[in-house]
């Protein structure tokens, strides 16, 4: 089987244990009975993938949501979420958080999780390095 296949694979598989793991559990029937409020019962959605940050070339550009790009804010693109999400993004390697807003996708075909401005991964300490893995939960919407 092709490398491209096999990994192509690994994310389906990937994606469906996720979606699973997502669904129905008899411990959230309980807390419907009793009247857990409904923040209470969401759980946050946190991912695990490779982090990069943007290039330069992009500084003044416009982003996905029509934002002007600027390296100095705190923004990240992402494929995975919705366009104004806040994410905290937790670089594994040293420990290291920023909190961001989606406002922009990644090309397609990238395999990263997100892509930060230079100002989020300065916080995050990978810009000598370019890319870190990383841990991503779900804030809310902005």
């Amino acid at each position: 089987m092709p490398l491209r296949n096999q990994h192509l694979l690994v994310f389906r598989i990937s994606l469906l244990v996720l979606i699973l793991s997502c669904g129905f559990s008899p411990a959230s029937a309980q807390n419907d009975s009793v009247g857990v409020s409904a923040s209470a019962k969401k759980s946050k959605k946190v991912l695990y993938g490779q982090a990069s940050f943007y290039s330069n070339k992009f500084h003044g550009r416009k982003t996905a949501n029509g934002e002007i790009f600027s390296q100095d804010k705190f923004t990240a693109a992402c494929n995975v979420l919705p366009l104004g999400t806040m994410i905290r993004v937790t670089n594994l390697k040293n420990g290291k958080t920023v909190v961001v807003k989606t406002n922009d996708r990644l090309h397609a075909k990238t395999r990263r999780l997100v892509d930060l401005t230079r100002a989020a991964a300065k916080k995050l300490g990978f810009i000598s390095r370019g890319l870190t893995r990383v841990k991503v939960e779900v804030i809310g919407k902005n």
